[in-house]
């Protein structure tokens, strides 16, 4: 039995993270603290003021762990790293995970291409961003590749250069043709460092460069060339328009305000970029009552800039906050620079934090009702169908399914619901290795066992929270006993203990019931809960068949060879002459497979390691 008042006189003066229990023995709440002594005992003194959240949670703390960290900053940090993984009741959640692209410019390359990219990485390439709209970082792509003629092919040049023709985009005069050598390197890198110019907010130059095309054009009664500056022209105008200046020192930025209403709350943040205001969002957080504004927010930052790929020099907010020291050196730590909080007094920053202010209070006001039914159908569903199956605690649900076309090919797919809704940065694809032949049981038991093998080692290696590290609290099978069963087994095996639950289709494939623990149940057709298992089952489908279509329309259907690392086309023939069938070259030794002419031991023991 836990005496929580025998434990408390038990808890060291060291700085660390405390773990409550509920009665379940569920996470309720993970915090940290610079003395666990004097923070864990606040909780249970009576004669404190703590308010109606801590004191709600209080009656239900039934133990108590607690983990020893050597700084307040290790605290924090494995403080983010728990609430993000426990999803605890009575810790404020943010509700949305967002991710924001970035424009990534190769520039480190031979004749460097200008594309999407969803993480900032140190690869040698320039990144602008990150933006609030994927669909105006395409269009902003789409027009530079207009303006600049820069390619979109992913070939390897210089080295294929004449080794095709060149693509559409060459014939519509899109692109310079640089696969062709239509254009030279030092010419190419001009074009590119105006691409640089454009990103960085520099439009003067092409604006006039653009005018003056459209009026040489008009002057010749090149009406259409005219035509089509006239159209730029107004593209970069209005791309120009977006980034309005906010800020002379041209520094980056993010803005934070909070708005609170009884349990919801919504963050306003503003993203300024080499001082201009490049986009706005706003957040839904779960609260408590009676929970204060600054607390919200330094929640918020914790979880916010804990998964962001970028992290500016400043972060300006509404209110001070606690630990403001701390997460400055947290937030340096993940940048790699100083990072500073600020709370402005005066001037355009602060009317910037109060217009931030005004935006979290209406996206509140007039989203409320919306924000209730969008929660009734994810995280309300959830809560059917826990109730349904009599389990509790389900934040992250992940549904398989297999795919394939009389035996070729075959592909499984992972899709991902947190709190209802896909978390598609999570979504997983997976190219049946050692399975030959149409048999769903045996590639769902290949797919399963990848998945959380692959999570274990990466979990092991103290990777970051997501992907495969992160285990599902409910498994969701396309199919019934058979599919349950083979989950069952593969994590019977890896020694995990995750629930399973079969999505049962009538004769007419259409969503019938679940099964769990040997039992068929049936769901009321008009449930919430029926609606968001009809939607998992129906995008794990979609997922797998996507992904299988890819795969043909590569023409990729007919060899699992084009997988294996440093196999090309004259070891992949050598492969299928010497072999009878891919279940010979995968029964093969590593010895056997040197014996080719092709083969040296490098290369042999990549084949080998591939189907082992």
């Amino acid at each position: 039995m836990f005496d929580i008042q025998e434990e408390l006189k038990k808890l060291p003066g060291s700085p660390g993270v405390y773990i409550m229990h509920d009665e379940q023995d569920e996470i309720i709440y993970v915090g940290k603290a610079i003395s666990l002594k004097n923070r864990v005992r606040q909780y249970f003194q009576t004669s404190r003021n703590k308010g109606i959240k801590i004191e709600q949670m209080v009656t239900h703390i039934t133990r108590f762990e607690y983990i020893i960290t050597d700084s307040e900053l290790e605290a924090l940090v494995l403080e983010c790293n728990l609430i993000k993984e426990h999803r605890p009741k009575y810790n404020t959640m943010l509700m949305d995970d967002k991710t924001y692209p970035f424009i990534k410019v190769t520039v480190d390359e031979a004749y460097p291409r200008v594309m999407i990219a969803r993480k900032m990485v140190k690869d040698g390439a320039k990144y602008f961003g990150p933006y609030t709209s994927s669909g105006a970082v395409k269009d902003t792509i789409e027009l530079i590749r207009k303006l600049y003629h820069i390619r979109s092919c992913n070939r390897k040049l210089p080295r294929d250069i004449g080794k095709e023709r060149p693509c559409l985009n060459y014939h519509i005069h899109q692109c310079m043709a640089p696969c062709q050598g239509y254009i030279s390197q030092e010419d190419y890198k001009s074009s590119i460092r105006k691409v640089v110019h454009f990103l960085n907010g520099d439009y003067d130059l092409i604006l006039k460069e653009l005018e003056e095309r459209m009026n040489r054009a008009s002057e010749a009664l090149e009406f259409e060339k005219a035509i089509e500056c006239r159209e730029l022209l107004g593209s970069v105008r209005k791309i120009a328009q977006k980034q309005k200046i906010t800020d002379t020192a041209g520094d980056d930025r993010d803005i934070l305000a909070v708005a609170v209403e009884e349990e919801d709350a919504v963050v306003q943040v503003f993203f300024i970029r080499g001082g201009r205001l490049i986009g706005r969002d706003h957040f839904y957080l779960k609260i408590a009552r009676g929970e204060a504004e600054a607390e919200i927010l330094a929640s918020f930052i914790k979880q916010f800039y804990a998964g962001t790929p970028y992290i500016p020099a400043e972060l300006m907010l509404q209110d001070t906050i606690e630990d403001m020291e701390v997460i400055e050196e947290w937030l340096s730590g993940r940048r790699g620079h100083r990072v500073h909080l600020r709370v402005p007094k005066k001037g355009t920053k602060e009317k910037l934090v109060e217009l931030a202010k005004k935006n979290a209070s209406l996206v509140l006001s007039t989203d409320k009702e919306r924000l209730k039914r969008e929660e009734g159908r994810t995280i309300g569903a959830v809560k059917e169908l826990e109730k349904l199956i009599g389990i509790t605690g389900v934040v992250r649900m992940e549904a398989y399914d297999i795919s394939n076309t009389n035996g070729f090919a075959s592909v499984g797919s992972m899709v991902v619901y947190e709190r209802g809704k896909p978390k598609r940065n999570d979504y997983r694809k997976f190219r049946i290795k050692g399975v030959q032949g149409a048999d769903d049981y045996a590639s769902m038991e290949e797919v399963l066992t990848r998945r959380f093998e692959h999570g274990m080692r990466e979990k092991e290696e103290g990777k970051e929270l997501g992907g495969f590290t992160a285990f599902p609290d409910l498994i969701l099978m396309d199919g019934g006993k058979g599919q349950v069963n083979v989950a069952l087994q593969v994590l019977n095996k890896l020694g995990l203990d995750i629930p399973v639950c079969g999505m049962v289709k009538d004769d007419n494939h259409r969503t019938r019931g679940l099964y769990y623990q040997n039992e068929e149940i049936s769901i009321d057709k008009d449930a919430e809960c029926f609606r968001l298992i009809t939607r998992i089952q129906d995008e794990a489908h979609r997922f797998a068949i996507t992904f299988h279509r890819q795969l043909r329309g590569k023409g990729q259907v007919h060899s699992i060879l084009d997988d294996i690392p440093g196999v090309g086309a004259a070891r992949r023939k050598d492969l299928m002459r010497h072999f009878e069938n891919i279940e010979a070259i995968r029964s093969a030794t590593v010895e056997q497979l040197k014996e080719l002419p092709t083969m040296n031991e490098k290369s042999a023991q990549d084949v080998y390691n591939f189907f082992h």
